[in-house]
């Protein structure tokens, strides 16, 4: 909730052009700056407590390494993202380094939402249906104890309208390993209001937030380049690509 491009380093090349399109109040100049993935079908669903299915190994690893600012994170706090679609479901597991002290809730509660869970070690995926209409999009977030957050989203230019009785009906799972924490989703396609086909381009972001007190950490997949950290930048969302293998 908190108000880099893989393959290709924030360089003072890369800053200029972000210069050069916020001020023009055009997008398209980033089109070939903004980070793709793409995101394997899968014919079958199963229970995201599966933390160890096949299926994720075939999914395409997403490495992120660098804070929002677009410098790099220590090796103890860069996480990877993998990405999978069904007919009914997507899904998201997150495989996290973990070097310091966990900051999470004492006595998680998983049957609701968990208030302000992104002031805690959180990871999280913003994904926008309608690549037109990029500033409605939706937030899902999960914690290493496996508490979850889900929100519905308008980011205005000059304002941020939150739908926070938004409910997707999200599954969640979770595991703390030695230096590692692993945490997964499961969002029904029906919550969002569209289903994506293979060749659908959707666009989002990956993030995490991690640490306490000065030294927190914002790590985001696609840097958002703001003077404080601020994950809602919709116009600098990366591409979720829909493939069938």
């Amino acid at each position: 909730m908190i108000s880099k491009v893989v393959g290709r380093p924030v360089t003072a090349a890369f800053s200029a052009v972000l210069l050069s399109v916020l001020l023009s109040g055009s997008l398209s100049a980033m089109d070939d700056y903004k980070p793709r993935t793409k995101v394997r079908h899968i014919a079958s669903d199963f229970e995201i407590g599966e933390l160890d299915d096949l299926r994720w190994r075939s999914a395409k690893a997403v490495k992120v390494r660098d804070y929002w600012s677009g410098k790099k994170a220590p090796k103890g706090r860069r996480f990877e993202a993998r990405l999978l679609w069904s007919d009914s479901y997507l899904y998201v597991r997150f495989d996290a380094a973990q070097s310091e002290a966990l900051v999470v809730s004492d006595s998680p509660d998983l049957s609701r939402e968990a208030d302000k869970l992104w002031d805690r070690d959180v990871c999280e995926i913003f994904i926008a249906p309608d690549k037109a209409n990029f500033r409605h999009y939706f937030e899902f977030e999960v914690a290493p104890t496996g508490e979850w957050l889900d929100l519905k989203i308008h980011q205005k230019p000059d304002e941020r309208i939150t739908d926070w009785e938004y409910s997707s009906g999200m599954k969640t799972a979770a595991k703390i390993e030695k230096d590692r924490v692993v945490m997964a989703i499961k969002v029904p396609w029906s919550s969002m209001g569209a289903k994506p086909s293979a060749g659908d381009v959707w666009v989002g972001n990956l993030f995490r937030a991690v640490g306490s007190g000065e030294s927190r950490g914002y790590l985001a997949w696609s840097p958002t380049l703001t003077e404080t950290p601020n994950f809602h930048r919709p116009d600098l969302f990366g591409e979720f690509e829909f493939v069938l293998d």
